[in-house]
């Protein structure tokens, strides 16, 4: 618990400490009303109005300066953890990404974000609260010290049984962020599978209940056992705080002879500390959510390592040649109890040249194209520019060579990295030429879009790829789900105008009717390759 508060306090920069000055003098300030106000009832109460009133005036104040100052540095650093995380994202290895997950990173985006912003809000009340407590039981040592100690061990022993709670509730809410990721897994399947699951009412039922039913009844379990196990631990300080005040009030007068009035000025000051000692225990289960959270990101965060940075120089926009040399990358493939070895390929790619790679679903061409574009690391061999290694230090800048479609594209309706004076002028061009002008209109570099079809958000991407205007373009099954006119305008006028503008393109593909149109046809069969005699097409169909 005191680690994550250290944790969320150290997020909220040097000016936190501002805010808790504030708050403590809040605390203070409110400890201080009460010591007059025992005074005033005990002697005459003339003089002291100034004093009650500049008091009120600093507690509410500062009170409200405190808790201003905390919720704007937690959003802040809420913000920040937010952009940082996303930014050890995109920078840690594609391989590493897939292995986590994306359900895994939205639980953390999302559920654990939601928590910490949670903790944040509450973060000035633990200052205030706090304070006040301190202040409290500092005049409570001044006017009744023997009720401070009796105060002190009551506080010790709850403590202790606290911390024993303590251990069991963080267990149960480890158990449901752990059950929050298969969620997200199950809402990523319920989104993705929506026409799968309305086409059959048994699978859609079976998912509901074995699949998504469980998992939520499983959070359910594990978040309710660790609010009990909280519940009893605010039960046993209450039942505490309310001994402590019947110690006070019955037994201290005769046992150790205090006043009348010091037994008064000792129950004042005890009713006031119940109510910010009261908040602080509703508290403690929001923070120890918080402790899981922050150990939950600091586990992603530690294995999405962050790729090493650029220290080479930028490759030449105008290259001759990429040549792969005995490359090889190895991968466990669904429902498969081997390695699937990609390799060793051996491949040689020009500007001004089209070239397909053909070959049956998961026979490795995918991979082929991740570790061309600089995705995934060749376990062994190299990648070559004019000569130049591809390694850490320049795979950031060799991977700007090209221009991508993707086989699991996501269309970005914003023209991200494009600063083109004239972005505009481009993008309607292509636009009228994929037949989308009609859908889309551009305005600055946001593009407005009006529901889309699946082949009409694939010519988006294509788009997107176009106005890039990179020296490499590769489409992995871009014309998979065109209509016929969209797939002929593909294969027989934008290819053939890329290669006429010296442009280097990879194309993967199952469309044999076209295979003519390429300078070289290269088959993938089980992680080999082989290149293919154009003048025969005959043996370059591929299986569906």
């Amino acid at each position: 618990m005191i680690a994550t508060l250290r944790f969320l306090l150290g997020k909220a920069h040097a000016q936190v400490g501002l805010a808790v000055l504030a708050g403590a003098i809040s605390g203070l300030s409110g400890a201080a009303l009460i010591a007059l106000i025992s005074a005033a009832t005990s002697a005459s109460a003339q003089g002291l109005l100034g004093w009650f009133c500049v008091l009120v005036v600093v507690t509410v104040v500062s009170k409200g300066a405190s808790e201003i100052l905390l919720t704007r540095l937690g959003q802040r650093a809420i913000a920040e953890l937010r952009v940082q995380l996303s930014r050890r994202i995109v920078q840690a290895p594609l391989r590493r990404n897939e292995e986590i997950g994306a359900h895994r990173v939205l639980a953390a985006l999302n559920d654990d974000a939601a928590v910490l912003t949670q903790s944040f809000v509450y973060l000035p009340m633990v200052c205030v609260h706090g304070a006040t407590v301190l202040g409290c039981l500092a005049y409570l040592g001044y006017c009744a010290p023997w009720a401070l100690l009796v105060t002190l061990l009551a506080m010790a022993l709850g403590g202790a049984i606290f911390s024993l709670h303590e251990r069991r509730a963080a267990s149960s809410f480890r158990s449901a962020r752990e059950v929050s990721d298969t969620l997200f897994a199950h809402f990523r399947a319920l989104t993705g599978g929506i026409k799968e699951l309305k086409l059959s009412r048994a699978r859609g039922e079976g998912f509901l209940e074995r699949m998504l039913g469980s998992s939520v009844r499983a959070y359910e379990r594990d978040f309710v056992a660790g609010m009990t196990v909280y519940s009893w631990a605010t039960g046993w300080g209450s039942l505490l705080f309310y001994v402590v005040m019947g110690v006070t009030v019955f037994a201290l007068p005769s046992w150790a002879g205090m006043r009348v009035q010091d037994v008064a000025s000792a129950s004042l000051t005890l009713l006031y500390l119940m109510a910010p000692f009261a908040l602080l225990m509703e508290i403690l289960p929001s923070l120890g959510r918080a402790s899981v959270a922050v150990a939950k990101w600091r586990e992603l965060g530690l294995s999405l390592e962050a790729e090493p940075a650029l220290t080479g120089a930028a490759l030449p926009a105008s290259w001759r040649s990429i040549d792969l040399i005995g490359v090889t990358h190895s991968y466990q493939r669904e429902r498969e109890s081997g390695v699937f070895q990609l390799g060793p390929i051996d491949l040689t790619l020009r500007p001004g040249e089209l070239v397909f790679l053909v070959g049956g679903n998961g026979s490795g061409k995918t991979t082929l194209s991740l570790l061309l574009l600089g995705l995934y690391v060749p376990e062994a061999g190299q990648i070559l520019v004019d000569g130049t290694p591809i390694d850490d230090a320049n795979r950031a800048f060799y991977r700007e060579l090209f221009s991508v479609v993707f086989g699991e594209y996501h269309v970005f309706e914003a023209l991200l990295g494009l600063e083109d004076a004239e972005l505009r002028e481009r993008a309607e061009h292509y636009l009228r030429r994929l037949k989308l002008d009609h859908r889309i209109r551009v305005q600055g570099a946001q593009l407005k879009v009006d529901g889309l079809s699946m082949g009409q958000r694939k010519r988006l991407a294509l788009l997107a790829a176009a106005l890039d205007d990179r020296s490499f373009y590769v489409f992995d099954e871009w014309a998979s789900d065109q209509d016929p006119e969209s797939r002929r305008f593909f294969y027989t006028e934008l290819l053939p105008e890329l290669r006429a503008r010296g442009k280097a393109v990879l194309v993967i593909t199952h469309d044999d009717q076209y295979f003519g149109l390429a300078d070289r046809l290269l088959r993938m069969d089980y992680g080999q390759l082989s290149e293919v005699d154009n003048g025969h097409l005959a043996i370059a169909q591929v299986d569906a």
